[in-house]
């Protein structure tokens, strides 16, 4: 989304949660972020607290999950439906809707398999597999 650059990528959400806050104009990625930011008020207080959280690490060891990283999930996956890549995944979404009725949680399904398939890419030195990724998800229909 921004580069590799961790710093960064939760500048960005910090900036757009103040500028949401303060009714300030936003770009259309700050739009997206800040309501990804709001369909999770667990991390409201913690964009508010930049000078600790801009730096702070989170580890399995922690037993916390990654808000930024958590978040930037839900962007890529609405990244991918609204690019409608990779080819298919709009209608296995709605499938997966369809079934559940909660776009948010089917969002949390779709991490499941879109974390799986990054890591075995990176672990593996290679390009994620779209099949693959498709095909994980078509467990939840």
């Amino acid at each position: 989304m921004f580069g590799q650059d961790r710093n960064q990528l939760r500048q960005m959400f910090f900036s757009s949660w103040n500028k949401h806050q303060k009714k300030l104009l936003m770009d259309p990625l700050e739009v997206l972020i800040a309501d990804v930011i709001l369909i999770h008020p667990e991390y409201h207080k913690l964009l508010e607290d930049k000078e600790v959280e801009l730096e702070r690490d989170y580890t399995p060891e922690m037993g916390q999950t990654n808000p930024f990283l958590h978040m930037s999930m839900h962007i890529s996956i609405q990244e991918q439906l609204s690019t409608q890549r990779p080819q298919g995944i709009n209608l296995v979404y709605r499938s997966m809707l369809n079934k559940n009725n909660d776009p948010h949680e089917t969002q949390h399904l779709m991490m499941e398999c879109l974390g799986k398939n990054l890591w075995e890419a990176q672990s593996q030195n290679r390009l994620p597999d779209e099949n693959d990724y498709l095909e994980c998800l078509k467990q939840y229909i």
